[in-house]
């Protein structure tokens, strides 16, 4: 039996996923930043990257062996939202190392940060994810993480404009902002503050602090006709082993394509002078390929709102030129010039011709969309100046289902 979303819990619940975004794709800014005031190889430079994203393996790790070590999982002894206030504490720790190392310009000060953020975020993730699969009816549990993952990359639309914003003290065209480390330490001290009223939030929230997992296989058996059995260890389920496969391969063309955006365009982009693309003309376009993933996501999700055919198949066209818009406005706000976005509307037809082939099916959805992706990666590689970037942009687009897809698939 289905039953319908808990819309005031979830609404609750999707703020971590505001987070999670604004800071990854911020760490895009500090990529270019970091390199050229502190003199780094290209190489050292996706430190910031893989420090924060390194951490989410080690967070699990961390997480498997101490569950291991008392003798069941820790979700389930502290509860699941207990879990997102910690995890929200320790990210805040890490965001305080911003202020020591903007005030002595120190790169490993800043990627233990990071890494100490991205640990939070680890123990976030693993409670949030199977908290919104379970706050409805489990068929639509695909959608709603894509609802989530939309506002998720809400915050990836608007972060790298407002870091932007706090290093080069500008984001206007045409102005040559001056890049300051020291000048990221407020953001992130605010951030800081951020998580900690977030955490109490959810502290004393009315989200669920546990999980029946009886309930569920007893209700999984009903619908399936059968009994499902434990099989004993994780990996011995095929689905969950391809899902984890699944997964890193997802992340590492997902971020691995953002985070040397940048340096693409500054290497192989030209200015109508014929000098580099600039750096602090850049952040648009992280913005734009985040924004992608909002985009995607957005239209993904209207099933999750239980609407009838028809005006889900309206929703399919109107959700990804409203995300579209947002973008448009925000980078519109930041006074950058928007005009060469416009192209844009008609990558997105693309997406929306995947959408509407998938027809909700998850697994249908994850193949249309990582073709499309793959196709989009070669366009990029064997194509020039704004046409390679724009490709490489619409990787993004073609990503935003991908993990809602896979997770949902992984756990069932």
């Amino acid at each position: 039996m289905s039953q319908p979303t808990k819309w005031s819990q979830f609404s609750v619940l999707i703020s971590v996923f505001f987070f999670w975004g604004f800071v990854a794709a911020s760490n895009d800014i500090l990529i270019p930043v970091f390199k050229e005031k502190l003199h780094l190889a290209q190489w050292q430079s996706q430190m910031i990257s893989f420090s924060f994203y390194v951490a989410y393996t080690v967070g699990s790790i961390i997480y498997f062996f101490i569950s291991k070590a008392n003798g069941g999982d820790i979700l389930n002894r502290i509860g699941y939202k207990n879990g997102i206030s910690l995890g929200l504490i320790i990210s805040a720790f890490g965001t305080l190392l911003f202020y020591p190392a903007a005030q002595t310009a120190s790169f490993a000060l800043m990627i233990s940060g990071l890494f100490i953020v991205g640990l939070g975020f680890s123990l976030q993730q693993t409670a949030a994810n199977p908290l919104a699969i379970i706050m409805g009816d489990p068929k639509t549990g695909s959608q709603r993480l894509s609802m989530a993952g939309g506002v998720n990359n809400f915050g990836t639309t608007i972060g790298p404009l407002l870091v932007s914003f706090a290093i080069f003290g500008t984001v206007a065209v045409g102005t040559k902002g001056i890049a300051s480390i020291e000048s990221i330490k407020t953001p992130y001290l605010i951030l800081g503050v951020a998580f900690l009223i977030v955490a109490a939030i959810f502290k004393f929230s009315s989200l669920p602090n546990k999980i029946d997992l009886d309930a569920i296989a007893a209700a999984e058996a009903s619908a399936g006709g059968g009994k499902v059995t434990d099989k004993g260890s994780p990996l011995k389920y095929t689905q969950l082993a391809m899902g984890m496969l699944g997964i890193f391969l997802y992340v590492g063309v997902e971020v691995s394509t953002a985070s040397n955006l940048p340096q693409f365009m500054k290497e192989h982009v030209s200015t109508a002078d014929g000098l580099p693309f600039p750096t602090e003309n850049i952040a648009p376009f992280v913005s734009l390929y985040w924004a992608s993933l909002m985009i995607g996501r957005w239209t993904s999700s209207v099933g999750a709102f239980g609407v009838g055919a028809g005006l889900r198949k309206i929703l399919n066209f109107v959700m990804p030129y409203l995300a579209f818009g947002v973008f448009l406005l925000v980078t519109k706000i930041a006074n950058h010039d928007i005009t060469p976005f416009y192209i844009y509307v008609f990558v997105i037809i693309a997406m929306i011709i995947g959408t509407l082939l998938s027809r909700g099916n998850p697994a249908r959805q994850l193949l249309i969309f990582s073709s499309m992706g793959i196709a989009a990666l070669f366009v990029g590689m064997l194509s020039h100046g704004m046409t390679s970037v724009f490709a490489f942009i619409s990787v993004g687009l073609f990503c935003s289902s991908l993990w809602p897809c896979i997770f949902t698939l992984a756990i069932a």
